[in-house]
This record gives C-alpha cells, sequence and structure tokens, in this order.
C-alpha cells in the first residue's frame, strides 16, 4: 500500500530512492526524478530563507503536489492504474527510442497540468480558505520549479549533443514538443484550479478525469511527430547518450548552461 509523505524531508528521500533505484535497474523513470529533486530541494531552501508568504502552507502543497507523482509511480511500479497522463509518461520510460527532452517534458506535463492544479485545491480546502490567498506563493513556487526545470534542460546538450537541431523547427507551433511552454503549463494549472475550487463529489471526480484525458492527449503529441521533425528526432536521438545511469548522474550535474530549444528554455 502506498504510504504518503507528510513532510517535505519524506518527500526528498522518496525521490532519492526513485533515483537511487534508477540509477541501479538502469530506468529512465529516473531522468524526472532527478529534475523533480532539485525543485523540491530549492522549495525547502525557499521556505527556509522565508520567500513564501506562508513557509507552513507552501509545505503542505509541495507535500500534497509530490504525493500525487510519488502514488502515480508507486502504482506503475506495481501494475496498478495511475492517470491516464502519468501511466503515458512511465510507459514512454521504458521506450529507448524516446528522447531524453520528450521523458522530461511528459513527466513535466502529467505533473504541472494535471496534479498542481488539485494539489492546490486541495491544500486551501484542508485550510478552509479562499482559492486566491494562495496565488502569491503558488507563482513563487513556480518560478522555483521553472529556474530548476531550465537548468536540468541546459545541461541535456551534454547527452543530447544534437538537441539543438529542434530549434530548425522553432516556427512549428502545431508541435508541442517544440513549443511546451512551462509558464503556460503554470497558468493552465491556476486556470484548473479554480475551476475546480468549490466542486465536491462527483463533480470533482468528473472534472479530474476531464482534464487527465486532455493531458493525455497533450503527452501524446508530445512524443507523436510526423515528417521532417520525426527524422530530426530519430538523427537526435541516434547521437543521445544509452546508458540511463549515466544520463542520471549528468543531469544531477548543478553546473549551469545557456541553451534553448523553441520555447521551452525561453519563456
Amino acid at each position: 500500500m502506498f504510504k504518503p509523505a507528510t513532510t517535505i524531508d519524506e518527500v526528498i528521500a522518496a525521490i532519492e530512492k526513485i533515483i537511487a533505484d534508477s540509477t541501479r535497474t538502469e530506468s529512465r523513470a529516473g531522468y524526472f526524478a532527478t529534475l523533480y529533486l532539485k525543485v523540491t530541494n530549492s522549495v525547502k531552501e525557499g521556505i527556509a530563507k522565508g520567500q513564501f508568504q506562508n513557509g507552513s502552507r507552501t509545505e503542505e502543497l509541495d507535500v500534497i503536489f509530490a504525493n500525487r507523482y510519488l502514488e502515480a509511480y508507486y502504482q506503475w511500479q506495481n501494475k496498478q492504474q495511475p492517470t491516464a497522463s502519468w501511466e503515458l509518461a512511465f510507459q514512454e520510460t521504458e521506450k529507448s527510442s524516446v528522447l531524453i527532452l520528450e521523458q522530461l517534458l511528459l513527466g513535466m506535463s502529467a505533473h504541472i497540468n494535471l496534479d498542481l492544479g488539485i494539489a492546490t485545491v486541495q491544500t486551501q480546502t484542508n485550510n478552509k480558505a479562499p482559492l486566491e490567498a494562495i496565488h502569491i506563493d503558488f507563482d513563487t513556487m513556480n518560478t522555483i520549479i521553472a529556474s530548476f526545470t531550465y537548468e536540468v534542460l541546459a545541461e541535456l546538450d551534454k547527452v543530447s549533443p544534437l538537441l539543438s537541431f529542434l530549434g530548425l523547427h522553432a516556427g512549428n507551433t502545431d508541435s508541442v514538443l517544440i513549443q511546451f511552454s512551462i509558464v503556460e503549463a503554470r497558468d493552465g494549472a491556476w486556470c484548473f484550479a479554480g475551476e475546480l475550487y468549490g466542486k465536491t463529489g462527483d463533480d470533482v471526480n468528473a472534472a479530474i478525469h476531464e482534464r487527465d484525458q486532455n493531458i493525455f492527449q497533450l503527452g501524446k503529441s508530445i512524443v507523436e511527430q510526423t515528417g521532417a521533425l520525426a527524422f530530426t528526432i530519430w538523427l537526435i536521438h541516434l547521437f543521445e547518450w544509452k546508458n540511463p545511469a549515466k544520463i542520471i548522474d549528468a543531469l544531477n550535474n548543478d553546473k549551469k548552461k545557456h541553451f534553448t530549444v523553441g520555447k521551452t528554455l525561453v519563456q
């Protein structure tokens, strides 16, 4: 049975275990976990430094948010049924043909586009507080998410040396892979929270199911490419590192670089 984390330190320990297990078993699930560990450590540091209006509430949000990812991972590991958007993300980690970037974006999409809105509403419901009361801390936490996501993505030129070729398709507005925006995902999560807040019972479940199906379709569009873009992805993959343990280690590197893929690092 899944045992949810109750503190941010327990979240960090759980993510570290996923990374260790992924390194040992050479699982690509460790890519997103590596990114998420950086984010969570930084949120913890931000709370300690008083960067949030309400530190205890932010930790509660962070823990509820993380538990949705941790439970989905547990369900996938134990042949249970996670949300459709997470199931897709984890299934794609089993495919060596999927770009490292695509795998990271699938995790980000499921977690931000689906889980973040749900966790935000649950936090405010637990505290019997209006949704708007958490908006500033919601934005602060998402600034941290964006910053460390950019840092990890900036390391990809080492493990995926031809990734900059995606810039050739930057004008392709039909490709979610190229145009994925963390800012848009954050704003969508807040809008979803607004739609969800105040709903009860079956209405909540129906709204989450509908959102999950939409994010599932968004995830499919990240990995299903055609034409010239599909050839470019094949070429990029040809020169990517293939050893998941070495890739996880490289993504743990804290050295910052400047690298741009479409809108991914410029919004």
